[in-house]
């Protein structure tokens, strides 16, 4: 089903707007959107809705036909808001190009929050664990433990599938419902550890069993657990995830210990809108697992994409999700994936955008953004959200300071680049530079009080000047500590 179009919404343009109104607002957007003029992904996107609008609005019957059943609509409906902030309201116009961000902030439906009651969401849960020889002993075990604790909390409306892989892909549990828990848990306990690590193998067999229920009002989601990296087959895998979120299934990544590659798994997970995470010990598998599907359980939406449409002399430079699991975002076919959206909890990103030089002194848009997903408890699902931000070009901007939630993200956010700055110089051969980032790195993180991680941070530092690389074990502690950092920076986060 695509999602629904409020064409009034998209248009920006009342309910009593005459046509003269409306073939004005859709000049005005199309200008903007027009693939001539604007080449961004998003763009293409949102010009195809403008469309949809423009021909419903335009046509008599066609207005008439959705006016009634506007008017119809249930209004015990939810709905999700996007609230977009820019660091910077007005900006003096200079002879060189310049950086704003944007904070997004996607919240679910007040009366949805003040429930105070969990939302009740049906799972399509597929686990794909990693069983080869690296995972002998208690790292298999605690898996194992994990997975029975996850069986036991899902009820008999969720779908549950379970695939093992070293070499070769082994469905333990096809997809089915979970009533018989006592026998699902027992299939569980068969694994034994063996063999090599083939990712693409498991990872395909587990999104063909999330593929069996496949569903609107269901959270489709696959869990990927490895400890070891995967060899020949990564680019098989990242095609497979393109696909899988093209059909409404999400892939989250964790990586266990210190011989998987984080890089990989980063990119699988924000293809689709998942998550990776680096569990740095056995003990810590069975929190991770559980904490992961408890909150897929409390999703409000799921599939939440946005789709970013800047000005044709605008580009957008990065994209960073900083709640409620800070990591990079990917933009595929116009839509940056951003996941499940929780009741309780929004969704914050911060975008980078430049704008041009010599920009002429007014009002000026910079950015139209769309968010797109799927209102699980809705008689409808698919709904969209819209936000169009501009700012003042002006010689005497007003004396003001950038937002505190954009400031502290971004202080925190420079931390987690200062790392990945150091490894970038590491790729390039340069292990003076990436020392001096380590070392600058370390010396930040002192200033905010986080000794241990600043201790981490010199402690590479020393063995990079000596050796010319990072350890895994260090390298993975700082990148994803670094990110674990934004947690709280943006306004509405209860993590």
């Amino acid at each position: 089903m695509p999602p629904k179009i409020d064409p009034y919404a998209m248009l920006g343009v009342a309910e009593s707007a005459d046509d003269e109104e409306i073939k004005k607002a859709f000049r005005q957007i199309a200008k903007r959107l027009h693939p001539d003029i604007n080449h961004s992904p998003g763009a293409a996107v949102q010009l195809a809705d403008i469309t949809t609008a423009n021909q419903i609005l335009t046509d008599p019957t066609l207005r008439r036909e959705y006016d009634r059943r506007a008017s119809q609509n249930n209004h015990e409906e939810f709905i999700f808001s996007l609230r977009v902030t820019p660091s910077k309201r007005s900006v003096v116009p200079l002879s060189e190009p310049q950086v704003v961000y944007l904070l997004a902030e996607i919240s679910a439906d007040a009366r949805a929050r003040q429930k105070q009651q969990k939302h009740e969401t049906r799972m399509n849960l597929t686990l794909v664990l990693d069983h080869s020889n690296s995972m002998a002993g208690t790292r298999l075990e605690k898996v194992k433990v994990a997975a029975h604790q996850i069986i036991e909390h899902l009820s008999p409306e969720d779908i549950i599938s379970v695939v093992s892989f070293n070499d070769w892909a082994n469905v333990l549990i096809p997809a089915t419902y979970v009533k018989d828990k006592v026998s699902l848990k027992a299939r569980i306990s068969l694994m034994v550890a063996s063999g090599g690590t083939e990712i693409y193998k498991g990872l395909l067999a587990g999104v063909e069993q999330n593929r069996l229920h496949l569903g609107p009002k269901l959270v489709n989601h696959v869990v990927l657990l490895t400890d070891g990296n995967t060899f020949g087959d990564q680019t098989r895998c990242l095609e497979l995830a393109q696909v899988a979120t093209k059909e409404g299934i999400a892939i989250s990544a964790m990586g266990l210990g210190q011989e998987w590659n984080d890089v990989f798994l980063d990119q699988l997970a924000s293809v689709t809108g998942g998550t990776s995470s680096y569990i740095s010990s056995a003990n810590a598998v069975v929190r991770f697992l559980n904490d992961h599907v408890r909150h897929l359980s409390n999703a409000f939406a799921e599939r939440v994409h946005i789709s970013i449409a800047p000005d044709p002399d605008v580009s957008l430079e990065s994209a960073f999700k900083l709640t409620p699991h800070p990591q990079p975002l990917e933009i595929t076919d116009g839509y940056i994936p951003v996941g499940s959206l929780e009741s309780q909890r929004p969704i914050t990103v911060m975008l980078q955008i430049q704008l041009p030089a010599n920009m002429p002194l007014g009002f000026r848009s910079v950015a139209r953004m769309v968010v797109i997903g799927d209102i699980l408890s809705n008689e409808q699902q698919a709904y969209k959200s819209i936000s169009d931000t501009s700012i003042e070009i002006t010689d005497n901007p007003p004396d003001e300071d950038p937002p505190a939630a954009i400031l502290d993200a971004l202080s925190k956010l420079t931390l987690h680049r200062m790392h990945q700055r150091a490894q970038d110089a590491l790729d390039r051969g340069d292990s003076q530079e990436a020392t001096r980032h380590l070392k600058n790195l370390a010396t930040r993180l002192l200033a905010i009080g986080e000794e241990d991680l600043a201790h981490q941070a010199i402690s590479e530092a020393q063995r990079v000047a000596l050796t010319n690389q990072q350890s895994d074990e260090g390298s993975k502690i700082l990148k994803y500590q670094t990110r674990f950092l934004l947690l709280g920076t943006a306004s509405g986060d209860q993590s």
